[in-house]
């Protein structure tokens, strides 16, 4: 017997960070919030929702409404369309024919625009600027195959679907079930988590209290979870006091390769996070230097593959302010600026007279890096070489990745031809395209050689994939204006 069904958030844990039910996202610093049902027919919904950090948006007050019910859905909002506000805050929860639904969303649908002129032309308005609420006013909608008497949701969501290729990873909660769901393209990361015993969290014993969903299964052990499986592309699950059941996998188009997003594995999981059954930390060649070190943390991964490689010794350099959020998702340039001048403090005697080698996991706009190693070099490295664990970022992502214009990339600017002098390195190195895609699809295609994750009888699941549009400018779907 189940005692819950708790469903966390759709965005990122921060690492070195793990998560209570409601989590602090690497990807949500704006805004928080989570619905919960008591189950019964009809169900009592109760909703909180805040804007900042979890810490702030939910206090210790708001989240003694949990106990209000036995299930729930949470969300952290990193926004890439949608105003930074309440309004847009999730979960979204709407009222249907049959009663209400909460909804959850992580990603970015790349024909929003094209939808909202659809729905609204149903006679549906629209209160958010978010696609998140037009995803769930199209699953309030009635598809033609149901018939009137109760909800067919797999009919909706496959509806839903019919209407964007990607991308979204979603929460549904109707009643006393939830229903988690990937695009065919599988774009954003989503997997599943059993409930045990405290007692037996490490062990190999199999007793299920309750499932838990999140977007990154390093979340999992912070709440007494353990990682049970990914939700495949295009696939359909119901959660419910009975347990998991996968109803429908809805195919790409013949001929298309899923689509999942290798800037995830690059900037936005946790080390001991699991994407698609494993995790891989790409290196590079080393330079003539005398210590290896990372900006911490989320580099870490790659810097101690380095550092191994070359036989060089790992220290740190740099001192990070936990207090600070993460500067990429910042919604302006000042923010980004002002929050690296916050965030880190030098450790000198671990690099003073010394020539460092300092690996990062991007340099996406280039203001982060600069007074980086300007911190260093007034407080005693004669040299900084950057080593960058991933390919330069030079095209927008459209589908859930706060990157919205060419011209903020610093890979399409001028100062790239001489991006070391630009910001002050010694010598700058990136990864390749092509080192990047082996390193993560040989080790995924070894693994699933010898172990599948899942058995199915769909093709989508077992093929080997990523989206690599914010590299390359190849989308994995075409886009809609």
């Amino acid at each position: 017997m189940l005692k819950s069904c708790i469903t966390t958030g759709l965005s990122c844990v921060p690492r070195g960070r793990g998560p209570t039910v409601i989590r602090e996202a690497a990807w949500g610093q704006e805004s928080a919030g989570f619905v919960v049902s008591n189950g019964a027919s009809p169900p009592t919904y109760t909703t909180h929702k805040g804007m900042g950090l979890v810490s702030t948006a939910c206090p210790p007050e708001a989240l003694l409404k949990l106990r209000s019910g036995n299930l729930g859905i949470c969300h952290t909002r990193y926004s890439t369309t949608g105003f930074s506000e309440l309004q847009n805050c999730q979960p979204f929860v709407v009222d249907t024919l049959h009663g209400q639904i909460a909804v959850a969303h992580n990603g970015e649908l790349v024909n929003a625009l094209a939808l909202r002129t659809k729905v609204m032309r149903h006679g549906v308005g629209l209160s958010t600027s978010s696609d998140s609420e037009l995803i769930t006013q199209l699953l309030a909608l009635t598809p033609p195959m149901e018939e009137r008497d109760a909800p067919n949701w797999v009919a909706r969501i496959k509806n839903l679907m019919s209407e964007t290729p990607t991308s979204y990873s979603l929460l549904v909660m109707f009643k006393d079930v939830i229903y988690a769901v990937r695009d065919p393209y599988g774009n954003r990361p989503l997997c599943i988590g059993r409930i045990v015993p405290v007692s037996k969290l490490h062990s190999g014993e199999e007793d299920t209290e309750g499932w838990v969903v999140s977007s990154e299964s390093c979340s999992f052990q912070s709440i007494g979870a353990k990682y049970y499986r990914e939700v495949l592309p295009g696939e359909i699950v119901q959660i419910s006091k009975h347990g998991v059941k996968s109803l429908s996998v809805v195919p790409r188009p013949e001929g298309d390769p899923p689509a999942f997003c290798i800037f995830e594995y690059v900037y936005f999981a946790r080390p001991d996070s699991i994407f698609e059954g494993r995790w891989c930390t790409p290196s590079d060649s080393a330079v003539v230097v005398n210590v290896v070190s990372t900006v911490p943390e989320s580099a870490t991964p790659a810097a101690l593959g380095y550092a191994q490689q070359s036989g060089l010794p790992y220290v740190e350099v740099l001192c990070k302010n936990r207090y600070v959020g993460r500067t990429f998702i910042q919604p302006n340039t000042r923010l980004r600026q002002l929050g690296v001048a916050k965030k880190f403090g030098a450790l000198t005697d671990n690099f003073a007279g010394k020539r460092v080698v300092l690996i990062d996991d991007s340099i996406v706009r280039g203001n982060t890096i600069s007074p980086i190693i300007k911190l260093l070099k007034e407080a005693g490295a004669t040299e900084v070489h950057i080593r960058v664990a991933s390919p330069p970022i030079r095209y927008p992502c459209y589908m859930g990745i706060n990157i919205p214009t060419k011209e903020e990339l610093i890979a399409n600017r001028p100062e790239f031809q001489d991006i070391a002098g630009y910001i002050g390195a010694a010598s700058v190195k990136y990864l390749t395209v092509e080192g990047l895609v082996s390193a993560v699809q040989e080790g995924i295609a070894s693994l699933k050689e010898k172990n599948e994750m899942i058995s199915t009888s769909n093709t989508s699941g077992k093929r080997v994939g990523h989206c690599t549009a914010c590299l390359t400018g190849k989308y994995p779907v075409e886009l809609e204006w």
